[in-house]
């Protein structure tokens, strides 16, 4: 397919949506949102809805993800559509809301699957064409799949706490967070580089990008509130296998001293030596650990599993001392809210970002990577050409493909409360330090 050929596909698939997903609404105009609504469930098909989608219902949530980057060539072209055809839907009245005293699900019949059906046919998720009824059919169950997968929850289909939130949010705020984002993406319109690494915060998910493609996209673990991430423009210099972890000053303090008192041996359960200012190494047994204060050594942790950094460690330039890096505590890449660490960034699939990073570095290909590992030995690797790297906020885009993904307003940034209402439930708070998420245990 020639270049040209491939823009008038996009585009046309681009137009097709737009008019599958509004073009109802717009011509609804200055109506009243029960006409729009009437208007929306009687018209005829719209766009392109495929014949088979009731056959395809389970790739709809599949169909959301892909290898165009947020920030691709179309990404700012394509969330000024979507503000436009949401503009579209708040004058036409906005969607219903959707409340059910059961768990709406595949085979549920219930009146408030009707609702469910208006709403997921006014931002495009379902077609006309399945009706309005009271059945959760499968047409439901793939629309819901979608609408799930678009706004970064577990694409299950059932519509529990989260999804309702998430799907109870108007039409009018959801326009507002297009509005905020759009300056957002206006400032990453310029060259990004051939090669460079995203981290989307509130999305909690990496991409490495090159040539305007996503190489490998990896789930990340982010800062909470009280201890975000920081929003940089940096440059990967450094990747660390079987890293040391030297404790902060405030975890010996707060944690590792009381630890002591309650168990002598923890230092060498967790394979944390003791150095002084000389470099040599210092017995715990000739330290008083009922001192008022903490000894004024280095706690530095061993390379291994058990290491707080696991095998893996990415150093970028920056002031706050972030960096990325793997973790021994995998199952938390399973939690739906991945808001917890201090500021630092937990990789998941890191060995696969590390093999990309190191691609033009010669000797290190993904065998070398793999044997260093297993080796033990701490080997930092300076990159023979540093790779971009954007940490950045970002809640609401239309990527390439057009559609319209939203985000948690996790940090609060998006000056709306109902934004961030997933913001806390179910994610675990700090009994300790707010470091320490990165405590040996």
């Amino acid at each position: 397919m020639s270049k040209k050929n491939g823009i008038d596909a996009f585009s046309r698939r681009a137009f097709l949506r737009s008019a599958a997903t509004f073009g109802a609404v717009a011509v609804a105009g200055a109506a009243s949102a029960q006409d729009a609504l009437n208007e929306i469930i009687n018209s005829p098909r719209r766009g392109s809805w495929d014949d088979q989608y009731d056959a395809k219902a389970a790739r709809a949530a599949t169909a959301v993800v892909s290898n165009n980057p947020i920030f691709g060539i179309d990404t700012l072209a394509n969330t000024q559509n979507a503000i436009a055809q949401y503009q579209q839907i708040v004058s036409a009245g906005g969607w219903p809301q959707v409340n059910s005293a059961v768990r709406l699900q595949m085979g549920v019949s219930d009146p408030a699957v009707q609702a469910l059906r208006q709403r997921l046919m006014i931002s495009g998720d379902l077609p006309q064409s399945a009706g309005i009824s009271s059945a959760f059919d499968s047409y439901v169950d793939g629309a819901v799949k979608r609408f799930q997968a678009r706004h970064g929850l577990p694409a299950d289909g059932v519509l529990g706490e989260y999804s309702i939130k998430a799907m109870n949010i108007s039409a009018d705020v959801r326009l507002g967070q297009l509005n905020t984002n759009i300056v957002r993406l206006q400032s990453m319109s310029g060259d990004l580089g051939s090669r460079y690494v995203l981290v989307n915060i509130p999305a909690a998910y990496i991409e490495a990008v090159e040539n305007g493609r996503v190489a490998t996209r990896h789930t990340a673990v982010v800062g909470r509130i009280s201890r975000p991430t920081h929003i940089i423009n940096s440059n990967i210099y450094e990747v660390i296998l079987n890293p040391y972890w030297t404790a902060p000053r405030s975890i010996v303090e707060k944690d590792i001293v009381p630890l002591m008192r309650k168990d002598p041996e923890y230092l060498e359960k967790n394979a944390i030596r003791l150095i002084d200012g000389s470099g040599n190494e210092v017995s715990p047994e000739t330290i008083d650990w009922n001192a008022e204060k903490a000894p004024n050594l280095t706690f530095r942790q061993d390379p291994g599993k058990t290491n707080a950094m696991a095998s893996t460690k990415i150093n970028f330039h920056n002031e706050n001392n972030e960096y990325m890096h793997d973790t021994p505590q995998q199952g938390l890449f399973n939690k739906l809210a991945r808001f917890e660490s201090s500021g630092c960034v937990r990789v998941q699939n890191v060995r696969d970002l590390t093999t990309w990073l190191l691609r033009d570095t010669p000797g290190w290909s993904r065998q070398q990577i793999e044997a260093t590992i297993r080796s033990g030995q701490n080997s930092p690797i300076k990159l023979a050409v540093e790779v971009p790297v954007y940490f950045k906020y970002i809640t609401a885009w239309a990527a390439m493909d057009g559609i319209v993904q939203f985000r948690d307003d996790i940090y609060e940034m998006d000056g709306e409360q109902q934004l961030a209402l997933q913001t806390t439930t179910g994610i675990e708070q700090s009994a300790g330090s707010i470091e320490q998420d990165n405590l040996p245990q």
